[in-house]
């Protein structure tokens, strides 16, 4: 289906899709797992963080194969729903699924945001600031989504290329002051490949992301090029970003500030080895990530959240577009939906809750190329590994979660139960509807 903006013309070129991935990808990622990575692995930290690089790219191989087979916006819902058409009400629940992680990712993104800005300003740094901060911040990006995807695309442009400058510029400054024999050796004693690998599985929600570029397939130019290429270009940049950023601060800031630190670990040892000036980069590259990731996130979950309306498995006034193919009620129900998880609290909870779902449904999408392997033209041996590594890493992280938060893990399940059972209800309604207007010809 051929579909392009109003004004004929499609909006958006690799540079904005490539912005798009990025932005989905470099959000509060990095600033969060660096502390825990260095924590578990220690020195081997930038090999943790290949690990789940490479986890990425056999990720988004399925993605990219099943993008090319069905060129449709609805990504991993879509391609499971094709895949297998008998099981809607699966195909559904995994809807369900996703969006509601698209909004937890788009809560923590936003109150990130609000944490670093209302940081500068003791006097008004707050939880109601904060909250208030965030709802703006979001806001913000509804509007800019609701009004514009060729301006949505030249912000995010701005926003992610200016974040990369700025982050790779702090770790060059870090790299030329930094004592990098400091840390060696790469796997110290007591470091184990287990622990490798899970923190490799932990990281990957750093890389989370690169899909929402499947869900501008109506309005990119060149889908059959530009998909692959802006994916696979995108998680090699995280990659690399990821890796230089993670070596540089571990050669300046001492182990103990890294773990304790938390996100806020670059920002304070940027100032202590860099003063105000290198702090002051930080949190700029902090605020761009988030707002990126946030009008990222704003953008694919929109598109996914019209297509599984328009499938009848959401509201239909979801599903309705503007400006031929902006979905403006979904934009403002997502936008709306993330303000309200940050104003009940709980972020932690939903965060975990988002790494499971992803990596999830990610092992989804290759148990979904391998069964269409000989139509995608996919390799077997590569589908196969795609399949067992994330599946791994899947269970890998829910071992952690075990281990290090049992009661976090029975909230998450019991998210898990409440919107199954809602997908499954909404959606038994629908087939029964579909099933009842076959039998009366209405």
């Amino acid at each position: 289906m051929k579909q392009s903006d109003a004004t004929g013309n499609k909006a958006l070129g690799l540079p904005e899709l490539i912005a798009i991935a990025l932005g989905g990808m470099v959000g509060g990622g990095i600033f969060s797992i660096l502390g825990i990575s260095v924590e578990k692995v220690g020195h081997a930290t930038p090999l943790a963080i290949l690990c789940g690089g490479v986890l990425a790219f056999f990720a988004a191989y399925s993605y990219v194969k099943l993008a090319a087979l069905y060129k449709d916006e609805g990504a991993t819902y879509s391609f499971f729903k094709k895949t297998f058409p008998r099981s809607k009400k699966a195909a559904a629940v995994i809807g369900w699924l996703i969006v509601f992680g698209y909004i937890s990712t788009l809560a923590l993104y936003a109150f990130t945001f609000a944490s670093y800005f209302c940081s500068q300003f003791k006097e008004f740094d707050s939880v109601f600031a904060r909250r208030l901060t965030a709802a703006i911040v979001i806001a913000i990006f509804t509007i800019i989504n609701y009004v514009s995807v060729k301006g949505m695309g030249k912000i995010e442009d701005f926003l992610v290329y200016t974040k990369l400058i700025l982050l790779i510029l702090i770790s060059v400054l870090f790299a030329r002051i930094g004592d990098f024999s400091a840390s060696l050796p790469l796997i110290e004693p007591g470091t184990g490949f287990t622990d490798i690998l899970m923190v490799a599985a932990i990281t990957f929600v750093a890389y989370e992301g690169f899909q929402l570029v499947i869900h501008a397939y109506r309005e990119m130019k060149n889908p059959g090029r530009n998909i692959p290429l802006s994916i696979y270009l995108s998680i090699g940049i995280a990659v690399l970003l990821y890796i230089f950023l993670a070596m540089a601060a571990m050669a300046v800031i001492p182990k103990q500030q890294l773990i304790t630190g938390q996100e806020y670990a670059l920002a304070s040892g940027a100032k202590d080895h860099l003063g105000s000036a290198g702090s002051l980069i930080v949190i700029l590259g902090a605020l761009l990530a988030t707002s990126s990731a946030i009008s990222g996130t704003i953008f694919g979950a929109s598109r996914l959240t019209a297509v599984i309306a328009e499938d009848g498995y959401l509201p239909e006034f979801l599903g309705k577009r503007r400006k031929v193919h902006i979905p403006g009620n979904a934009i403002i129900l997502l936008s709306s939906a993330a303000f309200l998880l940050i104003a009940s609290g709980g972020l932690k909870v939903i965060l975990e809750f988002g790494s499971i779902t992803f990596i999830t449904v990610s092992f989804l999408m290759a148990l979904s190329n391998y069964k269409v392997r000989k139509q995608t033209n996919s390799g077997v041996m590569v589908t196969l590994f795609a399949m067992i590594s994330l599946l791994g890493a899947g269970l890998l992280i829910i071992y952690f979660e075990i281990q290090e938060n049992l009661i976090q893990i029975a909230y998450i399940l019991l998210i898990y139960f409440l919107l199954v059972t809602g997908a499954l209800i909404y959606s038994g309604n629908v087939i029964r509807k579909i099933k009842k207007s076959d039998f009366t010809g209405k």
